[in-house]
């Protein structure tokens, strides 16, 4: 069986600071080389501070689960994307693409099929 590969782009006030990514139930963060090289590049999270490392987790990352609906306005959107209301990934990559509340916006990188 194959296992589902999702990532996406996550910028910092507009600007590529790395990559978010899920294999199977495994997430991954890391950091692009040229944003950890720019001068006042802040972090996206306290929890993931400018590092060289891949972050590995079993959940999403709570900075990323942090910027999703959450009562009422998860399940309806849920609904209107026919997602999983307990799939936070595709949720995020859905929802997080722009108008967010603070700095961070994730946009959904398309493998090819």
């Amino acid at each position: 069986m194959t296992e589902v590969f999702k990532s996406a782009q996550v910028l910092y006030n507009h600007i590529p600071a790395g990559i978010l990514s899920k294999t199977g139930n495994r997430y991954r963060f890391n950091y692009y080389p040229d944003y950890l090289a720019g001068a006042g590049n802040r972090p996206v999270s306290v929890t993931l501070p400018l590092s060289d490392k891949i972050y590995e987790s079993e959940i999403l990352f709570p900075a990323f689960v942090n910027m999703l609906s959450e009562g009422a306005n998860k399940r309806i959107q849920c609904r209107m994307l026919k997602i999983d209301e307990n799939d936070y990934f595709s949720l995020l990559l859905a929802t997080a693409k722009d108008d967010n509340i603070g700095p961070i916006t994730i946009k959904p990188i398309h493998e090819p099929t």
